[in-house]
Parts: structure tokens; sequence; C-alpha cells
């Protein structure tokens, strides 16, 4: 099913998904963290976008292994491309949590303690929106090594 879709290879088609969707969440996250007003108009939207990006990852993942079967291991590409997932989810919870939170009635959020667990929640999702960042580059960057490492040098 994730091998080859008109002779080409699903695996290339799929991460491109990841590659925008993904890093395009993460400039989301971080605007709704430090733009507070755009958390209601913009919440669903930038949810949205985690939830398809991480939906990707495992079908990302799984047709990587397709290929592999084809043409060899991509190394430490195949490493760093499954724990991906693990840094999608954690934004994907936070995301929602803040757009719940938003959401909340405005007696509910306007309590200090509510004030502090949506601060709190928004300051999480900044480090998760860095921490998923920075791991789509180091697959991104190792995929492309495994690639035209070899060629372009």
């Amino acid at each position: 099913m994730f091998d080859t879709i008109n002779g080409l290879p699903v695996h290339p088609l799929v991460v491109h998904g990841v590659v925008v969707l993904l890093p395009l969440a993460v400039i989301g996250t971080l605007a709704l963290a430090v733009r507070p007003a755009w958390r209601r108009p913009y919440g669903p939207l930038v949810l949205g976008i985690t939830a398809v990006a991480t939906a990707l990852i495992p079908v990302a993942t799984a047709s990587g292994d397709a290929l592999e079967d084809r043409v060899g291991s991509p190394g430490v590409h195949e490493d760093l491309g499954e724990q991906l997932l693990w840094f999608a989810v954690p934004l994907l919870v936070l995301n929602l949590a803040l757009a719940v939170l938003t959401r909340w009635p405005a007696s509910a959020t306007t309590r200090p303690g509510s004030r502090r667990l949506v601060t709190v929640v928004a300051v999480l999702s900044v480090v998760a929106a860095l921490a998923a960042g920075v791991q789509v580059y180091r697959v991104g960057d190792s995929g492309a090594q495994s690639v035209w490492g070899s060629t372009t040098g």
C-alpha cells in the first residue's frame, strides 16, 4: 500500500506534506503563543494543520520502510524519521489544549488560575514547537544527505 503510486515511490510524495505542514504548524504555534488575540480565530486552523502533519508522519515512515526494501537503508535518516512522531504528538496535544482553553467561557478564562494555565500551555507549546522544528530539520537534512550527499559534494 505504501510502496508506489503510478510507478513513483510514495515516500518522497508524502514526505513533502510533512516537510511543508509541520514547519507551518510550528510557525503557527509560535504566532499563537506570542499573540493571544490570534488564538481564537486562528487556533483551529493551526490545530488542523498540526493534526494533518502528525497523521502524515506514520504514512511517511511506512512508505520509507517500503522504499528501503527497494533501495537500501538510508542510515540515520530512518532513526530520526521514526522519532519525529514523538515530537509532533506533544505539539498536537498542546495546540489542542490551547484551543480548548481559548474557547472556554470568558468567566472561566479570566480567573487568575485559568490565565496562568493558558500561559503555561502557551509556553510549553513554544518549547514543543521549537523541538519539532529542530527535529523536522534534522530528519529532512539526513534524508537529503542520504539521497544527494554523494552526488553534489
